[in-house]
Protein backbone atom coordinates (compact mmCIF):
# COMPACT_ATOMS: atom_id res chain seq x y z
CA UNK A 1 0.00 0.00 0.00
CA UNK A 2 2.26 2.82 0.73
CA UNK A 3 4.47 2.13 -1.89
CA UNK A 4 1.72 3.69 -3.82
CA UNK A 5 1.76 7.09 -5.42
CA UNK A 6 -1.62 8.07 -4.00
CA UNK A 7 -1.51 9.63 -0.59
CA UNK A 8 -2.59 7.58 2.93
CA UNK A 9 -4.91 8.75 5.34
CA UNK A 10 -4.46 6.88 8.78
CA UNK A 11 -7.36 6.97 11.57
CA UNK A 12 -5.84 5.70 15.11
CA UNK A 13 -8.25 4.97 17.88
CA UNK A 14 -7.53 4.90 21.76
CA UNK A 15 -10.58 2.24 22.72
CA UNK A 16 -11.34 1.80 26.34
CA UNK A 17 -11.88 -1.86 27.31
CA UNK A 18 -15.26 -2.29 28.03
CA UNK A 19 -15.96 -1.54 24.31
CA UNK A 20 -13.02 -2.78 22.62
CA UNK A 21 -15.15 -6.24 21.59
CA UNK A 22 -18.16 -3.90 20.18
CA UNK A 23 -15.79 -1.51 18.51
CA UNK A 24 -13.43 -4.31 16.65
CA UNK A 25 -16.62 -5.15 14.84
CA UNK A 26 -17.80 -1.71 13.93
CA UNK A 27 -14.43 -0.91 12.74
CA UNK A 28 -14.20 -4.08 10.32
CA UNK A 29 -17.64 -2.67 8.89
CA UNK A 30 -16.01 -0.08 8.41
CA UNK A 31 -13.07 -0.53 6.07
CA UNK A 32 -15.61 -3.11 4.38
CA UNK A 33 -17.77 -0.04 3.78
CA UNK A 34 -14.57 1.97 2.71
CA UNK A 35 -13.77 -0.43 0.02
CA UNK A 36 -17.15 0.78 -2.38
CA UNK A 37 -16.14 4.13 -1.94
CA UNK A 38 -15.19 6.25 -4.71
CA UNK A 39 -11.78 7.81 -4.23
CA UNK A 40 -10.36 5.05 -1.65
CA UNK A 41 -8.06 2.24 -3.28
CA UNK A 42 -7.96 0.32 -0.25
CA UNK A 43 -8.20 0.17 3.59
CA UNK A 44 -6.75 -1.84 6.11
CA UNK A 45 -7.71 -2.35 9.64
CA UNK A 46 -4.85 -3.68 12.61
CA UNK A 47 -4.81 -3.75 16.03
CA UNK A 48 -1.21 -1.56 17.64
CA UNK A 49 -1.43 -2.52 21.41
CA UNK A 50 -3.72 -4.38 23.74
CA UNK A 51 -3.10 -2.88 26.98
CA UNK A 52 -5.63 -4.60 29.23
CA UNK A 53 -5.48 -1.87 32.15
CA UNK A 54 -6.54 1.25 29.52
CA UNK A 55 -7.75 -0.90 26.31
CA UNK A 56 -6.57 -1.19 22.84
CA UNK A 57 -5.22 0.69 19.74
CA UNK A 58 -6.25 0.18 16.00
CA UNK A 59 -5.14 1.47 12.85
CA UNK A 60 -6.82 2.04 9.97
CA UNK A 61 -4.94 3.08 6.95
CA UNK A 62 -7.10 4.43 3.64
CA UNK A 63 -5.10 4.63 0.39
CA UNK A 64 -6.52 7.29 -1.35
CA UNK A 65 -6.58 7.45 -5.23
CA UNK A 66 -4.42 10.76 -5.56
CA UNK A 67 -4.96 14.78 -3.87
CA UNK A 68 -8.30 15.67 -5.24
CA UNK A 69 -9.66 12.41 -4.04
CA UNK A 70 -8.38 12.83 -0.68
CA UNK A 71 -9.37 16.73 -0.71
CA UNK A 72 -13.34 15.28 -1.18
CA UNK A 73 -12.89 12.89 1.58
CA UNK A 74 -11.45 14.51 4.37
CA UNK A 75 -15.15 16.82 3.78
CA UNK A 76 -16.98 13.60 3.45
CA UNK A 77 -16.03 10.20 4.24
CA UNK A 78 -13.65 10.74 6.87
CA UNK A 79 -15.41 13.47 8.24
CA UNK A 80 -19.05 11.04 8.75
CA UNK A 81 -16.73 8.58 10.25
CA UNK A 82 -15.19 10.99 12.45
CA UNK A 83 -18.83 11.84 13.42
CA UNK A 84 -19.97 7.69 13.78
CA UNK A 85 -17.54 7.08 16.48
CA UNK A 86 -18.86 10.06 18.57
CA UNK A 87 -21.94 8.73 18.12
CA UNK A 88 -21.63 5.56 18.89
CA UNK A 89 -18.91 5.50 21.29
CA UNK A 90 -19.02 8.74 22.79
CA UNK A 91 -15.60 9.67 25.08
CA UNK A 92 -15.00 6.03 25.30
CA UNK A 93 -13.26 6.34 21.45
CA UNK A 94 -10.53 8.82 20.90
CA UNK A 95 -9.58 9.31 17.62
CA UNK A 96 -6.37 11.13 15.68
CA UNK A 97 -5.40 11.21 12.05
CA UNK A 98 -2.79 11.75 9.28
CA UNK A 99 -2.11 11.88 6.05
CA UNK A 100 1.08 10.34 5.01
CA UNK A 101 2.38 10.58 1.28
CA UNK A 102 6.45 10.29 -0.45
CA UNK A 103 8.30 12.88 -0.56
CA UNK A 104 10.19 12.72 -3.84
CA UNK A 105 11.49 15.78 -4.35
CA UNK A 106 12.65 15.52 -7.79
CA UNK A 107 8.83 14.40 -8.63
CA UNK A 108 7.53 18.11 -7.68
CA UNK A 109 6.24 19.66 -11.06
CA UNK A 110 8.20 23.17 -11.44
CA UNK A 111 4.98 24.79 -11.51
CA UNK A 112 4.29 24.02 -8.47
CA UNK A 113 5.79 25.28 -5.08
CA UNK A 114 7.19 22.71 -2.87
CA UNK A 115 7.20 25.40 0.59
CA UNK A 116 4.19 26.76 1.96
CA UNK A 117 2.88 29.64 0.41
CA UNK A 118 2.37 31.17 3.80
CA UNK A 119 5.92 31.03 5.55
CA UNK A 120 7.91 29.27 3.33
CA UNK A 121 8.66 25.96 5.38
CA UNK A 122 8.81 22.64 3.09
CA UNK A 123 5.39 20.80 2.59
CA UNK A 124 5.04 17.28 3.72
CA UNK A 125 1.05 16.54 3.96
CA UNK A 126 -2.16 19.32 2.71
CA UNK A 127 -1.10 21.10 5.57
CA UNK A 128 1.61 22.89 6.59
CA UNK A 129 3.38 22.08 9.72
CA UNK A 130 4.56 25.24 11.10
CA UNK A 131 1.08 27.91 10.03
CA UNK A 132 -1.45 25.24 9.59
CA UNK A 133 -2.57 26.55 6.23
CA UNK A 134 -3.82 24.11 3.54
CA UNK A 135 -1.96 23.25 0.52
CA UNK A 136 -3.75 25.12 -2.51
CA UNK A 137 -2.82 28.38 -4.15
CA UNK A 138 -6.24 28.94 -5.54
CA UNK A 139 -9.20 31.60 -4.07
CA UNK A 140 -11.58 29.89 -2.31
CA UNK A 141 -15.15 30.00 -3.85
CA UNK A 142 -17.83 31.93 -1.81
CA UNK A 143 -18.89 29.06 -0.63
CA UNK A 144 -16.41 28.14 0.78
CA UNK A 145 -16.05 31.14 2.39
CA UNK A 146 -19.50 30.86 3.79
CA UNK A 147 -18.85 27.27 4.75
CA UNK A 148 -16.06 27.99 7.27
CA UNK A 149 -18.05 30.80 8.61
CA UNK A 150 -20.84 28.68 9.83
CA UNK A 151 -18.77 25.19 9.60
CA UNK A 152 -18.42 24.99 13.30
CA UNK A 153 -22.02 25.95 13.81
CA UNK A 154 -23.11 23.32 11.19
CA UNK A 155 -20.90 20.56 11.25
CA UNK A 156 -22.66 17.92 14.07
CA UNK A 157 -18.50 17.06 14.51
CA UNK A 158 -17.19 20.44 15.16
CA UNK A 159 -14.95 21.73 18.01
CA UNK A 160 -18.45 23.67 19.08
CA UNK A 161 -20.38 20.89 19.84
CA UNK A 162 -17.91 18.91 21.00
CA UNK A 163 -16.99 21.48 23.74
CA UNK A 164 -20.93 22.74 24.36
CA UNK A 165 -22.24 19.10 24.94
CA UNK A 166 -19.75 18.30 27.80
CA UNK A 167 -19.96 21.71 29.18
CA UNK A 168 -23.26 21.45 29.36
CA UNK A 169 -23.92 18.03 30.29
CA UNK A 170 -20.94 16.33 32.12
CA UNK A 171 -19.79 18.62 34.84
CA UNK A 172 -16.06 19.21 35.46
CA UNK A 173 -15.38 16.52 32.21
CA UNK A 174 -14.27 19.33 29.98
CA UNK A 175 -11.75 21.01 32.38
CA UNK A 176 -10.30 18.22 33.55
CA UNK A 177 -9.76 17.06 29.58
CA UNK A 178 -8.32 20.04 29.18
CA UNK A 179 -5.76 19.90 31.99
CA UNK A 180 -4.74 15.90 31.04
CA UNK A 181 -3.75 17.36 27.60
CA UNK A 182 -6.54 17.03 25.30
CA UNK A 183 -7.23 20.05 24.04
CA UNK A 184 -7.52 19.83 20.13
CA UNK A 185 -10.93 18.50 20.41
CA UNK A 186 -11.84 22.07 22.38
CA UNK A 187 -12.71 25.60 21.73
CA UNK A 188 -9.72 27.16 23.50
CA UNK A 189 -11.80 28.14 27.21
CA UNK A 190 -11.44 31.85 26.91
CA UNK A 191 -13.21 31.91 23.28
CA UNK A 192 -15.61 30.09 24.79
CA UNK A 193 -16.02 31.92 27.80
CA UNK A 194 -16.54 35.37 24.99
CA UNK A 195 -18.51 33.40 22.75
CA UNK A 196 -21.19 32.45 25.15
CA UNK A 197 -21.32 35.90 26.96
CA UNK A 198 -21.61 37.53 24.22
CA UNK A 199 -24.69 35.44 23.34
CA UNK A 200 -26.31 35.78 26.40
CA UNK A 201 -25.59 39.60 26.87
CA UNK A 202 -27.19 39.72 22.92
CA UNK A 203 -30.23 37.38 24.04
CA UNK A 204 -31.39 39.00 27.17
CA UNK A 205 -30.66 42.62 26.24
CA UNK A 206 -30.70 43.70 22.97
CA UNK A 207 -34.21 44.60 22.05
CA UNK A 208 -34.18 45.43 18.38
CA UNK A 209 -37.00 48.57 18.62
CA UNK A 210 -34.54 50.41 21.08
CA UNK A 211 -31.60 49.25 19.72
CA UNK A 212 -32.72 49.36 15.89
CA UNK A 213 -35.07 52.10 16.46
CA UNK A 214 -34.68 53.94 12.83
CA UNK A 215 -36.41 50.56 11.17
CA UNK A 216 -39.67 50.55 12.84
CA UNK A 217 -42.30 52.79 12.99
CA UNK A 218 -42.89 55.21 16.00
CA UNK A 219 -45.21 53.75 17.85
CA UNK A 220 -48.34 56.61 18.42
CA UNK A 221 -48.34 58.94 21.69
CA UNK A 222 -50.97 57.65 23.92
CA UNK A 223 -54.08 59.66 24.14
CA UNK A 224 -54.62 61.96 27.45
CA UNK A 225 -57.70 59.37 28.10
CA UNK A 226 -55.35 55.91 27.98
CA UNK A 227 -52.72 58.08 30.16
CA UNK A 228 -55.11 58.87 32.90
CA UNK A 229 -56.62 55.19 32.60
CA UNK A 230 -53.24 54.57 33.39
CA UNK A 231 -52.45 56.63 36.07
CA UNK A 232 -55.42 55.70 37.89
CA UNK A 233 -54.81 51.80 37.18
CA UNK A 234 -51.54 52.40 38.75
CA UNK A 235 -52.48 54.32 41.47
CA UNK A 236 -55.30 51.68 42.48
CA UNK A 237 -52.09 48.97 42.14
CA UNK A 238 -50.26 50.96 44.74
CA UNK A 239 -53.21 51.33 46.94
CA UNK A 240 -54.35 47.48 46.69
CA UNK A 241 -50.68 46.99 47.74
CA UNK A 242 -50.66 49.44 50.73
CA UNK A 243 -54.19 47.64 51.58
CA UNK A 244 -52.36 44.70 51.54
CA UNK A 245 -49.38 45.47 54.13
CA UNK A 246 -51.87 46.69 56.27
CA UNK A 247 -53.67 43.80 56.49
CA UNK A 248 -50.84 41.82 57.27
CA UNK A 249 -49.27 44.35 60.19
CA UNK A 250 -46.66 45.69 57.94
CA UNK A 251 -47.67 49.03 58.14
CA UNK A 252 -50.51 50.85 59.93
CA UNK A 253 -53.39 52.79 57.78
CA UNK A 254 -51.77 54.25 54.62
CA UNK A 255 -48.22 54.45 56.50
CA UNK A 256 -45.27 53.87 54.22
CA UNK A 257 -43.10 51.33 55.27
CA UNK A 258 -39.78 51.56 57.45
CA UNK A 259 -38.03 49.96 55.34
CA UNK A 260 -38.66 52.38 52.45
CA UNK A 261 -35.40 53.58 51.03
CA UNK A 262 -36.96 56.75 49.79
CA UNK A 263 -39.13 58.96 51.40
CA UNK A 264 -42.37 61.80 50.68
CA UNK A 265 -42.25 64.84 52.95
CA UNK A 266 -45.19 67.42 53.67
CA UNK A 267 -43.96 69.35 50.01
CA UNK A 268 -44.37 66.06 47.79
CA UNK A 269 -40.70 66.13 47.03
CA UNK A 270 -38.65 62.72 47.70
CA UNK A 271 -36.14 62.26 50.54
CA UNK A 272 -33.42 59.10 49.60
CA UNK A 273 -30.76 58.20 51.90
CA UNK A 274 -32.19 59.80 55.29
CA UNK A 275 -32.01 57.77 57.96
CA UNK A 276 -34.81 54.60 58.06
CA UNK A 277 -34.66 52.42 60.87
CA UNK A 278 -31.01 51.65 61.63
CA UNK A 279 -30.04 52.45 57.90
CA UNK A 280 -27.97 55.95 57.56
CA UNK A 281 -26.05 56.70 54.10
CA UNK A 282 -25.12 59.95 55.13
CA UNK A 283 -27.04 61.80 52.72
CA UNK A 284 -29.92 63.93 52.12
CA UNK A 285 -31.06 64.10 48.59
CA UNK A 286 -34.27 65.87 47.34
CA UNK A 287 -36.12 65.10 44.14
CA UNK A 288 -39.39 67.04 43.63
CA UNK A 289 -41.74 65.39 41.91
CA UNK A 290 -43.29 68.10 39.71
CA UNK A 291 -39.80 70.01 38.31
CA UNK A 292 -37.08 66.87 38.91
CA UNK A 293 -34.46 69.05 40.43
CA UNK A 294 -32.24 68.08 43.03
CA UNK A 295 -31.38 69.26 46.10
CA UNK A 296 -28.50 67.53 47.64
CA UNK A 297 -27.52 68.38 51.73
CA UNK A 298 -23.35 67.26 51.68
CA UNK A 299 -23.46 68.07 55.43
CA UNK A 300 -22.87 64.43 56.04
CA UNK A 301 -20.12 63.78 53.61
CA UNK A 302 -17.57 64.02 56.81
CA UNK A 303 -19.06 60.30 57.60
CA UNK A 304 -18.33 58.77 54.58
CA UNK A 305 -15.06 57.54 53.24
CA UNK A 306 -12.14 59.80 52.15
CA UNK A 307 -12.13 58.16 48.71
CA UNK A 308 -15.76 58.73 47.98
CA UNK A 309 -15.64 62.40 48.92
CA UNK A 310 -12.67 62.90 46.88
CA UNK A 311 -14.61 61.48 43.68
CA UNK A 312 -18.51 62.74 44.74
CA UNK A 313 -18.17 66.15 45.99
CA UNK A 314 -21.98 67.56 46.79
CA UNK A 315 -21.55 69.63 43.32
CA UNK A 316 -21.01 66.49 41.73
CA UNK A 317 -23.35 64.40 43.23
CA UNK A 318 -26.18 67.55 42.03
CA UNK A 319 -24.79 66.73 38.15
CA UNK A 320 -25.23 63.07 38.87
CA UNK A 321 -28.68 62.77 40.50
CA UNK A 322 -29.95 65.87 37.54
CA UNK A 323 -28.46 63.71 34.87
CA UNK A 324 -29.78 60.48 36.29
CA UNK A 325 -33.45 61.90 36.78
CA UNK A 326 -33.63 63.80 33.45
CA UNK A 327 -34.07 60.12 31.56
CA UNK A 328 -35.50 57.98 34.18
CA UNK A 329 -32.11 56.96 34.93
CA UNK A 330 -32.22 55.14 31.58
CA UNK A 331 -28.84 56.20 30.83
CA UNK A 332 -27.64 55.13 34.19
CA UNK A 333 -29.05 51.74 34.16
CA UNK A 334 -27.38 51.50 30.18
CA UNK A 335 -23.65 52.45 31.99
CA UNK A 336 -24.18 49.68 34.22
CA UNK A 337 -25.37 47.48 31.65
CA UNK A 338 -22.10 48.05 30.05
CA UNK A 339 -19.77 47.53 33.04
CA UNK A 340 -21.90 44.25 34.26
CA UNK A 341 -18.94 42.31 31.82
CA UNK A 342 -16.06 44.13 33.00
CA UNK A 343 -17.21 42.96 36.67
CA UNK A 344 -17.83 39.71 35.62
CA UNK A 345 -14.04 39.46 33.91
CA UNK A 346 -12.61 40.77 37.03
CA UNK A 347 -14.60 38.21 39.45
CA UNK A 348 -12.66 35.20 37.24
CA UNK A 349 -9.20 35.62 39.04
CA UNK A 350 -10.95 36.83 42.45
CA UNK A 351 -12.53 33.14 42.43
CA UNK A 352 -9.19 31.36 41.06
CA UNK A 353 -7.62 32.80 44.18
CA UNK A 354 -10.60 31.24 46.38
CA UNK A 355 -9.93 28.04 44.62
CA UNK A 356 -5.82 28.54 45.02
CA UNK A 357 -6.45 28.92 48.80
CA UNK A 358 -9.19 26.21 49.25
CA UNK A 359 -7.04 23.79 47.42
CA UNK A 360 -3.77 24.47 48.71
CA UNK A 361 -2.29 20.33 48.72
CA UNK A 362 -3.58 20.31 45.13
CA UNK A 363 -0.31 21.28 43.55
CA UNK A 364 -2.37 22.83 40.61
CA UNK A 365 -0.98 26.19 39.04
CA UNK A 366 -3.52 29.27 39.69
CA UNK A 367 -4.38 29.28 35.86
CA UNK A 368 -5.38 25.69 36.62
CA UNK A 369 -7.84 26.81 38.61
CA UNK A 370 -8.66 29.98 36.94
CA UNK A 371 -9.06 27.71 33.65
CA UNK A 372 -11.90 25.48 36.57
CA UNK A 373 -13.72 29.00 37.05
CA UNK A 374 -13.61 30.30 33.39
CA UNK A 375 -15.52 26.92 32.02
CA UNK A 376 -17.71 27.06 34.69
CA UNK A 377 -18.88 30.82 34.27
CA UNK A 378 -19.01 30.03 30.38
CA UNK A 379 -21.94 27.14 31.48
CA UNK A 380 -23.18 29.86 33.47
CA UNK A 381 -23.87 31.89 30.45
CA UNK A 382 -24.99 28.94 28.31
CA UNK A 383 -27.76 27.92 30.45
CA UNK A 384 -29.17 31.48 31.48
CA UNK A 385 -29.03 31.77 27.36
CA UNK A 386 -31.07 28.58 27.27
CA UNK A 387 -33.45 29.38 30.07
CA UNK A 388 -33.94 32.65 28.36
CA UNK A 389 -34.87 31.31 24.94
CA UNK A 390 -36.71 28.46 26.51
CA UNK A 391 -38.70 30.70 28.14
CA UNK A 392 -39.72 33.46 25.03
CA UNK A 393 -40.41 29.99 23.10
CA UNK A 394 -43.10 28.53 25.69
CA UNK A 395 -44.83 32.11 25.08
CA UNK A 396 -44.98 31.68 21.97
CA UNK A 397 -46.30 28.30 21.63
CA UNK A 398 -49.03 29.14 24.44
CA UNK A 399 -47.49 26.27 26.67
CA UNK A 400 -48.69 25.92 30.13
CA UNK A 401 -47.34 28.60 32.59
CA UNK A 402 -46.99 25.77 34.81
CA UNK A 403 -44.63 23.46 32.86
CA UNK A 404 -42.26 26.56 31.51
CA UNK A 405 -41.76 27.58 34.88
CA UNK A 406 -41.09 24.22 36.53
CA UNK A 407 -38.54 23.75 33.87
CA UNK A 408 -36.40 26.94 34.23
CA UNK A 409 -36.66 26.23 38.44
CA UNK A 410 -35.09 22.90 37.67
CA UNK A 411 -32.61 24.88 35.70
CA UNK A 412 -31.55 27.28 37.96
CA UNK A 413 -30.98 24.63 40.13
CA UNK A 414 -28.91 22.44 38.16
CA UNK A 415 -26.48 25.76 38.43
CA UNK A 416 -25.53 25.34 41.78
CA UNK A 417 -25.26 21.58 41.38
CA UNK A 418 -23.13 21.56 38.66
CA UNK A 419 -20.43 23.59 40.53
CA UNK A 420 -20.70 21.04 43.39
CA UNK A 421 -20.17 18.02 40.43
CA UNK A 422 -17.46 19.93 38.52
CA UNK A 423 -15.17 20.33 42.10
CA UNK A 424 -15.38 16.85 42.52
CA UNK A 425 -14.64 15.79 39.26
CA UNK A 426 -11.90 17.98 38.55
CA UNK A 427 -10.21 18.17 42.21
CA UNK A 428 -11.12 14.19 42.91
CA UNK A 429 -12.15 15.03 46.58
CA UNK A 430 -14.70 13.18 48.80
CA UNK A 431 -18.39 14.37 48.96
CA UNK A 432 -17.70 16.33 52.68
CA UNK A 433 -14.39 17.68 52.21
CA UNK A 434 -15.93 19.05 48.37
CA UNK A 435 -19.46 20.20 49.97
CA UNK A 436 -17.63 22.20 52.82
CA UNK A 437 -15.09 23.55 50.59
CA UNK A 438 -18.21 24.06 48.15
CA UNK A 439 -19.81 26.32 50.83
CA UNK A 440 -16.97 28.61 51.20
CA UNK A 441 -16.61 28.78 47.29
CA UNK A 442 -20.60 29.74 47.34
CA UNK A 443 -19.81 32.72 50.40
CA UNK A 444 -16.58 33.88 48.18
CA UNK A 445 -18.97 33.96 44.90
CA UNK A 446 -21.33 36.02 46.78
CA UNK A 447 -18.78 38.50 48.48
CA UNK A 448 -17.10 38.95 45.59
CA UNK A 449 -19.78 39.24 42.91
CA UNK A 450 -21.34 42.00 45.47
CA UNK A 451 -17.79 44.12 45.06
CA UNK A 452 -17.63 43.75 41.15
CA UNK A 453 -21.22 45.18 41.34
CA UNK A 454 -21.07 47.95 43.21
CA UNK A 455 -18.10 48.68 41.21
CA UNK A 456 -19.80 48.56 37.84
CA UNK A 457 -22.38 50.96 39.70
CA UNK A 458 -19.25 53.23 40.94
CA UNK A 459 -17.92 53.73 37.35
CA UNK A 460 -21.56 54.39 35.77
CA UNK A 461 -21.84 56.76 38.58
CA UNK A 462 -18.60 58.56 37.59
CA UNK A 463 -19.36 57.97 33.28
CA UNK A 464 -22.83 59.75 33.87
Amino acid sequence: MITRSGPLYELTFLVEREVAAEFEDWLLKLTEKSSHHQGIVDARVFEVSDDTQNGATWTCQFQCLDDNAIDELLDGFFADTDAAVAQEFADAVEVSSRTLREDNLLDVPPVESPDCLNCGTRLRGQYCGICGQRARNRLISLWELISEAFGDLLEIDSRLWRTLIPLLARPGRLTRNYLEGRRARYMPPFRTYLVLSVIFFLVAFFDPRDDLGLLFEPEPEPTPEETAEQESEAEKAKQEILDELAREGIIVGDAIPAEQAAEVDEQGEEVIGEESGDLNTGLNIQIDDETGDCDIDGGDLDELPEWFKRRFTPERLQQVCERVTADKGKVFGGLILDNIPVALFVLLPLMALALKILYPLSRRYFVEHLLFVVHYHAFFFLMLTLQIIFARITALLRVPEAIAILAIVAAAFYIPVYLFMAMRQVYGQGRILTFMKYIVLVICYSIGATLTMLGAVLFALVAV
